[in-house]
C-alpha cells in the first residue's frame, strides 16, 4: 500500500500538534511521529481527499505550513521500528518489540510488532485504558476491544482473565496486524475482525467494552455499544479531549449509562461509564 507523508508545521505552542492528530485522524490519516521541527502525519494514498484537508486545516484557530511525499510501506515500518521504544505501565505492564529483550521481572509482557497500527502504549489514550484494564482486570468476562488497532487491549484482557474477546478495527492494515500479534502473544482467546460498528449486530451480549477511537466515531456509534452492553455492564472509552468530555456524557446520560470514573493525561481523557 502506498502512503502519502504529510510534514505539518505550526507555531508548536498550545497543544497544536496534539490538536492536528486528533483532526486528522477523524479523516483518514493513520499514524504520526512527532520531530522537533514537525509534525509527520500519514495516510493511505487512496484516502486522501485534498477537499476535506483544506477544510479542516482552514478552520484552524491557528496557521499550518505542509508538504507532501510518497512513501513506500516498508520504508514507514523502518522509520517506526527504529523510533519504537519499550513501554512500562505502572510497573506492571512492560510492552515491547519483538527485538527488544524481555523483562520477565514485570507482571504482565506483551509483544507488540510496531507497525503503522495505533496502539502501543506510547500514546496517552492507550496507557490510560492500559490503567484501567490493569485496575480493574476483566476476570471471566466477554470483552468488545472496538478499534482495536494493534490488539493491544484485546492481548492484555485476555492475560488479565478475560475468557472471550472481539477485538475490531475498520483498517485493514491494523486487523492484519492484530492478528499477528493474538497469534505472538499466544492470546487465541481473541477473535479479530475486520469492520465497524455495524459488525456489532450480530454478536452476542459483552460484559466489558473498551473503546479507543475518537470523538465523532465514539458519539456516532454508542448507541450500538449499548446494543451489546449487558445490564450492569462497564465501558470505557477514550480517544478525544477534555473539553470534549461533556459531549460524551449527554450521550451517555441519555442512553442511561451513569459516570463512574474519569481519568485524564495531557488533555486526553478515558472515562468509564456503567449501563443501569
Amino acid at each position: 500500500m502506498q502512503y502519502t507523508r504529510f510534514t505539518l508545521q505550526a507555531n508548536n505552542s498550545n497543544n497544536e500538534y496534539e490538536i492536528l492528530m486528533a483532526l486528522l485522524g477523524e479523516i483518514g490519516f493513520d499514524s504520526f511521529e512527532e520531530t522537533e521541527e514537525a509534525l509527520l502525519a500519514y495516510i493511505p494514498s487512496k484516502n486522501v481527499n485534498q477537499e476535506l484537508l483544506d477544510e479542516t486545516l482552514n478552520n484552524l484557530s491557528f496557521k499550518v505550513r505542509y508538504k507532501t511525499e510518497e512513501v513506500a510501506e516498508q520504508n514507514w515500518n523502518a522509520v517506526w521500528e527504529s523510533n519504537f521504544e519499550p513501554v512500562i505501565i505502572a510497573g506492571r505492564c512492560h510492552i515491547r518489540a519483538p527485538f527488544h529483550l524481555s523483562r520477565p521481572d514485570i507482571e504482565y509482557e506483551l509483544v507488540i510488532e510496531p507497525k503503522m497500527s495505533f496502539g502501543t502504549a506510547h500514546h496517552e489514550t492507550t496507557a490510560l485504558m492500559i490503567g484501567y484494564l490493569l485496575d480493574m482486570p476483566p476476570v471471566g468476562h466477554r470483552l468488545l476491544d472496538m478499534g482495536s488497532g494493534t490488539g493491544i487491549l484485546a492481548i492484555l484482557a485476555q492475560k488479565l482473565g478475560a475468557t472471550e474477546i472481539e477485538a475490531i478495527d475498520n483498517d485493514e492494515w491494523a486487523f492484519h496486524n492484530a492478528l499477528e500479534n493474538v497469534a505472538q502473544n499466544n492470546t487465541l482467546n481473541t477473535t479479530v475482525r475486520h469492520g465497524d460498528a455495524m459488525i456489532l449486530d450480530g454478536l452476542d451480549p459483552f460484559d466489558t467494552v473498551y473503546a479507543n477511537i475518537n470523538r465523532n466515531i465514539l458519539l456516532a456509534d454508542m448507541d450500538r455499544y449499548n446494543q451489546v452492553l449487558k445490564k450492569g455492564g462497564s465501558i470505557f472509552m477514550s480517544g478525544f479531549y477534555f473539553e470534549d468530555l461533556q459531549m460524551v456524557e449527554a450521550k451517555a446520560s441519555g442512553l442511561g449509562w451513569s459516570n463512574t470514573e474519569i481519568r485524564e493525561k495531557n488533555k486526553w481523557v478515558a472515562v468509564r461509564f456503567c449501563k443501569e
